[in-house]
């Protein structure tokens, strides 16, 4: 019977020890996520009206684009700073870790989804390449409809709209410029 107050004793002194070590983890966590917090903020502020200079009216997709993979990146490593300021330093490096395995394959099955959007931000840099212009791709004759991150819209010149991966298109095609 004794054994049951010393093991209560024991217990909670353990815990106030515990909880003496994680206040100030804590308090620090907290204050690195108020300064990650205002930080990212500023950061995508300035990364937003950079971007938005440089990829106008039709292009506003890749720049959004771009926006949100900045985004992605900030926060993951605020959560992994975070993590390690509170004293899981193991637990975000195994984090680190898996989320890079998972992304390999996560990209390894969106391979064409990808493909697709690069050859789109491609397609809309491209300058002989516009809304409007008369191209050939893929035994296609016809104008250009829309340019989106990942398909385009031609139509056809039988009148019909085709819509082709970019993928497809970015490779081989043929600007019909007037004479």
């Amino acid at each position: 019977m004794t054994a049951l107050p010393s093991l209560l004793r024991q217990s909670f002194t353990n815990f106030v020890e515990g909880l003496a070590v994680a206040i100030p983890r804590l308090l620090s966590g907290a204050i690195f996520l108020a300064l990650a917090y205002a930080t990212v903020r500023v950061v995508l502020a300035l990364v937003r009206s950079s971007i938005e200079r440089l990829y106008v009216g039709d292009r506003e997709l890749v720049g959004d684009l771009i926006v949100t993979l900045v985004a992605i990146f900030l926060w993951f490593g605020v959560a992994l700073t975070f993590l390690k300021v509170v004293g899981m330093g193991d637990i975000a490096a195994s984090l680190g870790t898996a989320v890079g395995f998972i992304a390999l394959g996560v990209s390894y099955a969106l391979s064409e989804m990808i493909e697709d959007t690069v050859a789109g931000v491609y397609l809309l840099r491209d300058p002989d390449f516009n809304v409007g212009y008369r191209v050939e791709a893929k035994g296609v004759t016809g104008t250009v409809a829309a340019i989106e991150l990942r398909k385009t819209r031609i139509d056809a010149d039988n009148g019909d709209r085709i819509v082709m991966a970019n993928r497809e298109i970015e490779p081989r095609w043929t600007h019909d410029v007037p004479e």
